[in-house]
């Protein structure tokens, strides 16, 4: 009898791990479909073809190559590195007046000292120091990616405005060459900057349709994206751009609006989120304060440090999934 339910669990497991690859396999093919396959490679040859975006011409680009590293050794073995270039146009997007090389020494010196700190001031193992020493050297990139989420919101919060002016300059009898000129000369940075660049390449002999799309890959949000393909469909197929631009303002500013009602709304839930995750530091530095011995055990007894290892990559892993919860995209 027992042999025979031992059977039959075997068989059930099997078939239940048959089940899960099967349904694996299938939810990767349904990814690569929808990102990869023959109808997305369509629609990315139609937007593509749309915002010209293949124009390799040799007047393309107006702005001369960044430097990816101040010493002509580093500089060679960057740009072997298949991402360096994105990690540049990172650094780009931040704001930031560094180069690749500076991030990447950034992030290696901060990830020595923490492992150096971590094995001969606390004594940790070579595991647990690696793995801090990873998490530190982070930092650096981290930052950047900080910097560059704020400019980005930046730029999205003057886009409507941006719009505006050249939409009452087209109504005033500009051209709209002399409307982006007229957002680089009187709006504030970061917007200004980025028209400006655009009315320069104009000018020096670009297409407009280049230098669009220049823009959108520049500052890669999907309002701006709007604003290139709008554009781009008037002069191809002619039409009321005023109209059309000021439509485009009007709907960027109540999406805007309900991402902020959207904020409000989960406001509960990110300070829940925040309270969760702070709460067990205060507490154990509270408890600490109160009874230092009681709470020796954690980093002084081999079980306790176990145990608080296990606790830090516990909540990291909830720390991402309350993170996903209350992220709300709109």
């Amino acid at each position: 009898m027992a042999e025979h339910f031992g059977g039959n669990a075997y068989l059930v497991i099997a078939l239940l791990v048959f089940v899960t690859v099967l349904l694996l396999l299938e939810a990767a093919y349904l990814v690569w479909r929808n990102y990869k396959g023959p109808e997305a490679r369509k629609i990315e040859q139609r937007l593509r073809a749309l915002s010209a975006s293949a124009d390799t011409t040799a007047q393309a680009q107006l702005l001369k190559e960044r430097m990816l590293g101040d010493v002509p050794a580093l500089e060679r073995l960057l740009l072997g590195l298949p991402r360096a270039h994105r990690l540049d146009r990172l650094i780009v997007q931040s704001g930031l007046d560094w180069s690749v090389s500076r991030l990447l020494v950034s992030c290696a010196v901060v990830a020595v000292g923490a492992f150096a700190v971590a094995m001969l001031a606390l004594h940790q193992p070579p595991l647990v120091a690696a793995a801090a020493a990873a998490l530190l050297g982070a930092l650096p990139l981290l930052y950047v990616q900080y910097r560059r989420s704020r400019r980005m919101m930046k730029l999205q919060l003057q886009l409507p405005e941006a719009i505006d002016l050249v939409t009452r300059a087209l109504r005033a009898g500009h051209s709209f060459a002399a409307g982006m000129q007229m957002i680089g000369e009187e709006m504030a940075e970061p917007i200004a900057n980025e028209f400006r660049i655009v009315a320069d390449e104009v000018n020096f002999g670009v297409s407009l349709q280049q230098a669009l799309t220049n823009l959108s890959e520049r500052v890669p949000l999907t309002d701006l994206r709007y604003f290139v393909v709008a554009v781009m469909i008037q002069r191809e197929s002619g039409g009321n751009l005023t109209e059309v631009l000021s439509n485009l303002s009007r709907l960027i500013r109540e999406r805007l609006k309900l991402l902020a009602k959207v904020r409000v709304l989960s406001s509960e839930g990110r300070l829940s989120g925040w309270i969760l995750v702070v709460m067990p530091f205060a507490l154990a530095a509270v408890m600490n304060l109160v009874n230092p011995q009681f709470m020796s055990v954690l980093w002084t007894d081999p079980i306790g440090i176990a145990i608080v290892e296990y606790m830090l990559g516990l909540m990291a892993v909830g720390v991402l999934i309350m993170r996903k919860i209350i992220r709300i995209r709109v």
